[in-house]
């Protein structure tokens, strides 16, 4: 099962026209249980860096029980990460949340998935692409 869940992440990058390159690590621990690591690189020279522990189940939505997607800009700058580290209890959506722009702008958050995150980066790189116009 958990190839199966590897699969459809390969596929969701390759159908993202704005990812230039990508390098994809999984590890599978069980038929069930795995962990994927992942660098990509988009067209204006940002970058996603992302890990998942997953728990793919037949005829269920895959259990990501450990997530961090964290976008970065050509520099190196932070512009988001989401992820579900037990740091921050105060927040309504504990543990899930983002930090957008720096490590201190904290909100709480629904968990995305990856396919989301990126709809997010092709909207972030069209409104700069748009700016410098």
């Amino acid at each position: 099962m958990i190839e199966i869940y590897f699969e459809s992440v390969r596929t969701i990058i390759n159908s993202t026209p704005i990812v230039q390159a990508c390098s994809i690590t999984t590890d599978r621990r069980s038929d069930e249980i795995g962990f994927l690591r992942g660098d990509l690189v988009f067209m204006d020279g940002s970058r996603l860096h992302f890990r998942e522990f997953v728990r793919q189940v037949v005829d269920t939505p895959p259990d990501r029980y450990t997530y961090v997607y964290h976008y970065q800009s050509v520099n190196g700058a932070l512009i988001f990460r989401y992820d579900n580290t037990s740091h921050f209890p105060a927040l309504s959506g504990f543990p899930h949340h983002k930090h957008s722009g720096d490590e201190t702008d904290v909100s709480s958050v629904t968990p995305p998935d990856l396919r989301e995150v990126l709809k997010e980066i092709e909207v972030t790189i069209a409104a700069d692409r748009n700016e410098r116009l």
